[in-house]
């Protein structure tokens, strides 16, 4: 019982911490995490670049349904999408890989005698890596949301992936097997697909790895939540920031901590007598992020938005 008061007391430490998301460096007990997931972030921004630009081959698609008996169109349709399928099938990859650079940030940030706070503040280079992850994960997912030729193009290449291979101009290293097709069709069939990924990764986390209390990890995405919060609305810390840019990032991964402690703690992030004061959250977001599109994540991404716990005002903030 103990235990899980503390869980929904939550934590009761000093949130009036600066994190230099911009230039944190690891010091000696931080650096082999730190490079190790740092080769993985170089590639996330090319993966976000490419997200964002993605053109499909709906064109190609539409004129080869148009005229099926025309093999060069028919050709010129599968030669199109395997070009973009190649990227779909880096960006699944990818996903995989995140899910264990969460693991082992978490196993960094949440273990050990160290409070939240303490960690968060002396281990600042993992918590800027972490943030990272977040920032990628909320951009890619609001590139995709509006990239409908994504599924289109993977779903004509598992039309005919059957029927094409063997065919000259169709290049063996990007067969992908029935699995793998199967995989990547439910991954991009969410909304959300990464921020999914490290959600159920964190969920995976709390689950498998027992030795680390989880009042550790929600904690930690509380304190890290709040962190972003203050940051973003003391004029003192917010003047120090170099980068005017870095203002929405610090909100995009103030919403992606929120959306992983909903998925992980008990009562969720919207509960009256929950840690999470939502509606300062909410008036955040509508004070300072440009679009709703941080809003809508955090709303239907979450996990106990509509339980019956959420109080009606909090629904209401979101409108």
């Amino acid at each position: 019982m103990g235990k899980l008061l503390s869980i929904l007391r939550g934590p009761q430490e000093k949130t009036d911490i600066f994190v230099d998301f911009e230039y944190a460096q690891p010091t000696e007990s931080e650096a082999e995490t730190y490079h190790s997931v740092d080769s993985a972030l170089m590639r996330s921004k090319q993966i976000l670049l490419d997200m964002q630009s993605y053109k499909g081959a709906m064109s190609e698609i539409r004129e080869a349904i148009n005229n099926p008996q025309s093999e060069d169109l028919q050709r010129a349709a599968w030669l199109a999408v395997l070009r973009h399928v190649s990227n779909l099938k880096l960006y699944y990859d990818f996903s995989k890989e995140l899910e264990r650079i969460v693991t082992r940030l978490l196993g960094d940030l949440c273990s050990g005698d160290m409070t939240s706070a303490e960690h968060l503040e002396q281990q600042q280079s993992l918590f800027r890596q972490f943030a990272h992850i977040l920032d990628f994960t909320l951009s890619f997912d609001e590139a995709k949301m509006t990239t409908p030729s994504v599924q289109n193009d993977f779903s004509y290449y598992r039309r005919k992936a059957n029927h094409s291979r063997g065919e000259p101009e169709a290049d063996a290293s990007l067969e992908i097997s029935n699995d793998i097709q199967g995989r990547m069709s439910l991954f991009f069939a969410e909304s959300r697909p990464m921020m999914k990924c490290v959600s159920d990764a964190t969920s995976r986390f709390v689950s498998e790895h027992k030795e680390i209390p989880l009042e550790n990890t929600t904690e930690t995405l509380a304190k890290m939540a709040a962190i972003c919060r203050v940051m973003i609305t003391t004029p003192e810390y917010r003047d120090r920031l170099s980068n005017s840019e870095t203002v929405n990032f610090i909100l995009r991964v103030m919403v992606g901590v929120l959306i992983l402690y909903d998925h992980v703690h008990p009562m969720g992030a919207f509960a009256k007598t929950g840690t999470i004061d939502m509606e300062k959250y909410v008036k955040v977001l509508k004070t300072h992020a440009s679009t709703t599109n941080l809003l809508d994540a955090l709303k239907f991404t979450s996990k106990h938005f509509n339980d019956s716990t959420t109080p009606d005002h909090v629904k209401r903030a979101f409108a």
